[in-house]
């Protein structure tokens, strides 16, 4: 049973509530200092008889369906063994990250009981999660993987946690929630490399400038071959510093989209890598999510269509199709202040030199998206794809318009230059140094403006845009 399901038996099914909460009331972590196991059999006969796991009130969820083993949730107190050798621990987005947090890692060996425990740095209390198994197959090689969803998190608390197997456990590593409307968010552009060291130095570069930074994300084409698991590798090595201390937002690019023939593929990889909130699709699951922080909705599309098509006839059409439908009721319900949108191919056509018979114009996102980010009145979309950084200013009904979304092609944070490959625009308003190289954006929320910076790797602050509330608009 998935998730959605079970929100859906709970509040439509009066005596699954009712078991609910009673076993939420008898198991609760935050209200016992000693949380005991809940038996599998006790569950499934008292709410509702399937597929998932329940113990002090929270839900086990992961990479795939729960099946017969016991799930359990504890305040641990035994000694462990700091040997416990993993890689590429990350944090992910979750739907609300100062509510939960989705934590991964992959490892050498097979785990017998991995699981995530979290100590409070205000109480000391620490608390056990069941992780799931998620291994998968890709490029010829299975890679030992495993995920665990965090609950009972609240908001701007402090806590730190450790992967754990049996006796065996690894150091602790930082988790913190944050309060109030104001954060900072860093963004990178398409990190496609042919050497990953320029990816490397721009990622470490932006962090040790924005330490104060609580989530980031990365605007597709994160890897140049999505089924090289070197460069899989490569990337994760650039984002060491800091993706085990604040959760990483996937975008899905078309590199992630080839095997290593260069040929269209499904994104295998990219599905397996990372584990987004739920989008309610059985056809497009973790293509396209969205997820709220502070005073922020934000929505993360997927705009590789043509690559889908190219695998299964048709299927990139319903994918558009799907997502505007998606996206409509997405937006339309949300209560944040603010409304945000991540794409990675953008919305403008370019003109390229020496093609001449190329028009200037807006590109199949743009006709298939834009429209409707009118109608939803988004407040930013950010772009990437054309290894270019341009801050368009703000577009209503494919013009300019200063009621309408601002619009910012992110750039490049990695290898890959186009250098004078593209003729200017007529929409754009600034573009980075040329000849261009890298850069990264900080975005900045406070409580009536968003800020938009975009700096080269060394800090130097080359352009920044403000939005204002609506109302405040003229």
């Amino acid at each position: 049973m998935k998730w959605n399901d079970y929100k859906s038996k709970k509040l439509k099914n009066p005596e699954f509530k009712q078991a609910y909460d009673e076993l939420e009331l008898k198991y609760s972590i935050m209200n016992k200092k000693f949380v005991k196991m809940m038996n599998r059999r006790e569950f499934i006969k008292k709410v509702i008889g399937g597929g998932f796991l329940l113990a002090s009130g929270n839900l086990f969820s992961g990479c795939g369906e729960i099946s017969d083993g016991d799930g359990m949730i504890y305040e641990s107190t035994d000694k462990k063994i700091s040997d416990l050798e993993i890689s590429n621990l990350r944090q992910l987005i979750t739907s609300n990250a100062n509510e939960t947090r989705c934590i991964m890692w992959q490892t050498d060996a097979l785990l017998k009981n991995p699981a995530v425990e979290i100590k409070s740095d205000a109480t000391g209390d620490t608390y056990t999660f069941a992780a799931l198994d998620c291994s998968f197959s890709d490029d010829d090689h299975i890679t030992n993987q495993y995920s665990a969803k965090i609950e009972a998190l609240h908001a701007d608390t402090s806590w730190q946690y450790r992967i754990v197997d049996g006796e065996h456990c690894t150091n602790w590593h930082t988790l913190r929630t944050t309060s109030g409307d104001t954060f900072k968010m860093l963004i990178f552009p398409d990190s496609q490399c042919a050497d990953y060291g320029v990816w490397n130095k721009v990622a470490k570069s932006a962090y040790a400038r924005n330490e104060d930074a609580v989530l980031f994300v990365n605007v597709g084409d994160i890897v140049d071959n999505g089924e090289d698991r070197t460069q899989w590798q490569a990337w994760f090595n650039g984002a060491a510093a800091f993706i085990d201390k604040i959760p990483f937002v996937p975008v899905m690019g078309n590199h992630e989209c080839y095997n290593r023939q260069w040929q269209t593929r499904l994104p295998e990889a990219y599905l397996k890598y990372f584990e987004v909130p739920d989008n309610g699709s059985d056809n497009f699951e973790r293509r396209y999510y969205s997820f709220d922080y502070g005073d922020v909705h934000f929505a993360v599309l997927d705009s590789q269509w043509e690559e889908l098509n190219a695998v299964k006839d048709g299927a990139g059409d319903e994918l558009i199709q799907a997502q505007q439908e998606w996206l409509r009721r997405d937006m339309s319900t949300t209560t944040k202040k603010w409304k945000v949108v991540f794409i990675h191919k953008d919305v403008l056509q370019y003109r390229i030199n020496g093609r001449p018979e190329r028009r200037e114009g807006f590109s199949d996102i743009g006709t298939a998206f834009m429209p409707l980010f009118d109608e939803l009145k988004i407040d930013i979309v950010f772009t990437a794809h054309l290894h270019t950084y341009r801050n368009r200013g703000n577009i209503y009904n494919f013009e300019r318009n200063s009621k309408g979304t601002l619009y910012i092609l992110t750039g490049l944070a990695g290898d890959v230059r186009y250098s004078g490959l593209w003729v200017d625009h007529a929409l754009d308003l600034a573009k980075a140094p040329q000849p261009e190289t890298d850069n990264y954006l900080t975005l900045e929320v406070s409580s009536d403006k968003i800020y938009v910076k975009c700096f080269l790797p060394d800090g130097t602050e080359i352009d920044r845009a403000v939005v204002k509330q609506r109302e405040q608009k003229t």
